[in-house]
């Protein structure tokens, strides 16, 4: 008992010891900064002795010490509305009204700030506190262990005692295709991912670093796996959290019956896309059991989520709502002005990167200005930081499944490519953030296996619209006789349209019904995902076959199936049910794409599949367009404003990777790779009830599907 007693005291000196030398610290740093910032005095007009300034400054940096550990957790949740991205810009002004306030109510009464120095000053001095106490306890992981918990279980039950079975992480890195990984490993890039594998595990021989220290026996394996032909987080997180991917031709298409664009980003169109799995599937999701969701798309019915966007619009408690992670995680200063100081980093960044790009007349580029440099900044600080905050927590708290997602790499590279000098900057940062997850499970209550999975790759290439100087509807509408801008008009593209209209409806020379405008509701629809292209009718209530599409506009798929930018198109039939249609007047129908390709032939195995399965869904657009795509280079061309892309088929989009460890079994028994993120989902659930694993209760399916 006594020996007990003297660990509590010796931890509660050294927290004392702790407190006193951060305090001290902090004194000496507004000292500094009252000697260089004209606006900011610790001393009354007339002067003061130096034993006076240093009690004003001491005081003033205890105040504001104490303002940030009572009132900043206040101020925080009185924000509860303010978004994430709002938050990380206001940190800056309420740290900086926090020190006004601390100076104002100091005993010494002599200390005061201009409004825009307390902003610099609070910065300052909470980059430095937060920078000693670290230090301070960097040979001590207790005072972090018990943080961490305290942030994981705030304003949570009482959680039981943790089961000795091995929890499962898993960490998405979004966008991350499986020869990006490879060669990141490669170049030295990712230490961690290169430390866990070893040549022959899915690493090339000669890769950099890739041989474990002292020839130790790697402790993960490295499979690439096949996406569907839409290769996009919204089908694949569905797909991989709640076991389907059914009726999600894209990454945003028209649905007739409802009149209604679903967009997989849209916080109502993820709820009703979540709806739907849970009520196909006949279950809740992988993480339904003691699981938390982290920075998603879907929830994957867990009851812990933060940052996931179909439960977005929905009203949830206190312990468990969506924004819940980021404003624990805010709830700490320390955390919040070191985030928002990596926030501004992050924008000066991009716009320096972006500038490079423009002063260098770099090839392909598209548009990074606007609102950009924040949302890149959000997605590769704000997000990343409290997604992997809310995984330690959840693995000090014990939780049997986690599913994270980290959005950093997929939004840079969609703007900056796939492998640019920015994307493997964020692979490194990336990298950082795994090696703190793996340092974190040492102090685990319980054992945890960290599995590393991407949901899809990035194909490179320029877009559609600088190669050709029009957009894919620009295309649409010139091939149905529309009037188009006059900037397309003029292209080549757009004049062969026109010829194409003008030769298919006899008429030799323009005229004026070419230009009639048709009523609104009769214009196509048309929506791009990456390189892939939807156009629908909304006037016609159901999907239109060939023939009725080439008896309204006869010139249309002719013009789109020939156009040099295109690979090929799916549309229904009327006489084969299904054909793919390619340049030169190629017609293959679906019951035969394996035997004659056509114009699937550059897209390799497992297309025909994808093209059939996407064919059956009931919202499946009236003609499906898939860019073109140069097996050489790997290049396709997105019909957004992107030049790393992903979406459609073409390259390495289609091609993701699943990072495990050793001790569970093969996602495929052959030693094959699995097909879909419905397998991913298979294997994942298999992954959770293997021996000594979680125990997490089947479906009937699921028990049927193993008894087989």
């Amino acid at each position: 008992m006594r020996g007990l007693r003297d660990v509590r005291w010796q931890r509660t000196a050294g927290q004392i010891g702790r407190s006193i030398a951060v305090w001290a610290v902090s004194t000496a740093t507004m000292l500094a900064l009252a000697g260089i910032l004209p606006d900011f005095r610790l001393q009354s007009p007339d002067g003061d002795s130096a034993t006076r300034i240093a009690v004003t400054a001491a005081c003033g940096a205890g105040a504001f010490g104490v303002l940030s550990a009572v009132v900043w957790p206040l101020l925080v949740r009185l924000l509860l509305l303010v978004p994430a991205l709002v938050l990380g810009l206001l940190v800056f002004f309420l740290n900086g009204s926090l020190l006004l306030l601390a100076l104002y109510v100091s005993p010494s009464g002599r200390a005061e700030a201009a409004p825009e120095t307390a902003v610099i000053v609070a910065a300052v001095m909470s980059a430095v506190a937060s920078a000693t106490g670290a230090a301070l306890t960097v040979r001590d992981d207790e005072p972090y262990r018990r943080r961490l918990h305290r942030l994981a279980t705030r304003d949570r039950r009482v959680l039981p005692p943790c089961p000795s079975a091995p929890g499962l992480v898993c960490v998405q890195l979004d966008g991350v295709g499986h020869d990006v990984l490879v060669d990141a490993v490669r170049k030295g890039l990712m230490p961690t991912v290169a430390r866990w594998l070893s040549p022959g595990d899915g690493i090339p021989p000669g890769a950099v670093g890739g041989q474990p220290a002292g020839g130790a026996r790697s402790t993960h394996l490295l499979t690439p796996w096949r996406t569907d032909w839409s290769s996009q987080t919204g089908a694949s997180q569905l797909g991989i959290l709640h076991g389907s991917t059914f009726d999600v031709p894209a990454f945003r298409w028209y649905e007739k019956d409802r009149g209604e664009v679903m967009v997989c980003n849209r916080p109502t169109s993820a709820a009703e896309l979540q709806r739907r799995a849970v009520l196909r599937t006949g279950d809740e999701g992988l993480l339904a059991v003691d699981g938390a969701s982290r920075g998603n798309l879907f929830s994957g019915g867990a009851g812990e989520q933060a940052l996931v966007l179909s439960i977005a619009i929905r009203r949830r408690g206190r312990a468990n709502r969506s924004r819940a992670g980021y404003f624990a995680y805010f709830g700490d200063p320390a955390n919040a002005v070191r985030t928002a100081l990596g926030f501004v980093a992050e924008v000066a960044r991009e716009i320096g990167e972006s500038t490079r790009a423009r002063v260098r007349r770099q090839r392909p580029r598209v548009g990074r200005g606007g609102l950009y440099p924040f949302i890149r900044a959000f997605a590769t600080v704000i997000e990343r930081d409290v997604v992997v905050a809310a995984v330690m927590g959840d693995m000090l708290a014990g939780r049997t499944a986690v599913y994270a997602d980290l959005v950093a790499y997929d939004e840079v590279a969609h703007h900056s490519g796939p492998r640019s000098r920015d994307a493997e900057k964020v692979l490194q940062r990336l990298d950082r953030s795994l090696a703190l997850i793996e340092r974190v499970a040492e102090h685990a209550p319980r054992p945890y296996r960290i599995v590393v999975l991407s949901d899809h790759g990035q194909s490179p290439g320029e877009t559609f619209r600088a190669r050709y100087g029009l957009s894919l509807g620009d295309l649409v509408r010139a091939g149905c006789g529309l009037p188009v801008p006059r900037r397309a008009e003029r292209t080549r593209s757009g004049a062969e349209a026109r010829a194409t209209v003008r030769a298919a409806l006899r008429r030799p020379e323009r005229d004026k019904g070419e230009h009639v405008r048709p009523a609104r509701e009769s214009e196509p629809i048309v929506l791009a995902s990456g390189n892939l292209g939807l156009v629908s009718f909304p006037d016609v209530p159901h999907r239109m076959t060939r023939e009725e599409i080439d008896a309204r506009h006869p010139a249309l798929l002719t013009t789109l199936a020939n156009h040099p930018g295109i690979g090929f198109l799916l549309v229904r039939s009327a006489e084969h049910d299904g054909v793919v249609l390619g340049a030169d007047g190629a017609e293959i129908p679906l019951a035969r794409l394996d035997d004659e390709p056509g114009p699937l032939a550059p897209f390799g195995p497992g297309a025909a599949d994808a093209v059939r399965r996407t064919h059956s869904f009931p919202h499946t657009a009236d003609i499906m367009v898939n860019s073109a795509y140069d097996p050489a280079d790997g290049e396709v061309l997105a019909f957004e404003e992107q030049i790393g892309s992903h979406g459609g088929l073409g390259g390495a989009q289609s091609r993701p990777f699943l990072l495990f460890p050793r001790e569970l079994s093969a996602p495929v028994e052959d030693g094959g790779e699995p097909a879909g993120a419905e397998h991913v989902h298979r294997v994942l659930r298999r992954w959770l009830r293997e021996p000594d694993g979680p125990q997490v209760p089947l479906t009937a399916a699921a028990e049927e599907e193993q008894a087989a």
